[in-house]
């Protein structure tokens, strides 16, 4: 029964998410894909580059982010630093975006609005198909429950484009009931 049960609201999950309105698709085009070649990001993702990160370094920090209760204090540097003061900025100027952030090459955080489930997001479809190979795209989601924000939000990706070569991706969170 329980089975049953668990297996029922999995498949009611599923069946929940639809596709993002219009609206959110236009915003993406008009407005947010811009963001994507702002000095401010394309400097923050170009130095981050530079590190040149092991993905197995990047892995082992994704498992100490999940294990970390709160946010840390090298959490609150990606909040404080210039990238993560812009994205702020972006944030308070549109009250429907519940969480911005913005990832490296290999889709691990550069800066962000709020401490996001995990840092490494290379793995996941916002990352996937906004960096698109180092090709780039703008790639809207499903409308989903997101846990980090508490509400139904459609995740819009844009590449971080340095010189017209895809170094990174920015994720905006879009509240769909704040939305207007």
């Amino acid at each position: 029964m329980i089975t049953a049960i668990a297996l029922a609201v999995c498949m009611g999950g599923v069946a929940f998410a639809e596709k993002a309105p219009q609206s959110v698709y236009d915003l993406a085009a008009s407005t947010l894909a811009d963001v994507g070649h702002d000095p401010v990001i394309v400097k923050a993702v170009r130095v981050d580059n530079a590190k040149v990160e092991t993905l197995a370094d990047i892995k082992a920090m994704d498992a100490k982010w999940k294990a970390t209760a709160g946010i840390a204090d090298y959490m609150k540097a990606m909040m404080d630093n210039e990238c993560g003061k812009y994205i702020s900025r972006i944030q308070k100027k549109y009250p429907y975006m519940d969480e911005i952030f913005v990832m490296d090459n290999q889709g691990a955080n550069v800066c962000m609005t709020d401490k996001t489930s995990d840092y490494w997001q290379g793995d996941e479809a916002k990352f996937k198909n906004s960096f698109n190979g180092g090709k780039g795209a703008v790639f809207v989601d499903d409308v989903e429950f997101d846990d980090s924000t508490q509400a139904y939000t459609s995740q819009v990706s844009v590449p971080v484009v340095d010189g017209g070569k895809v170094i990174g991706a920015i994720t905006f969170g879009i509240d769909i009931d704040n939305f207007k």
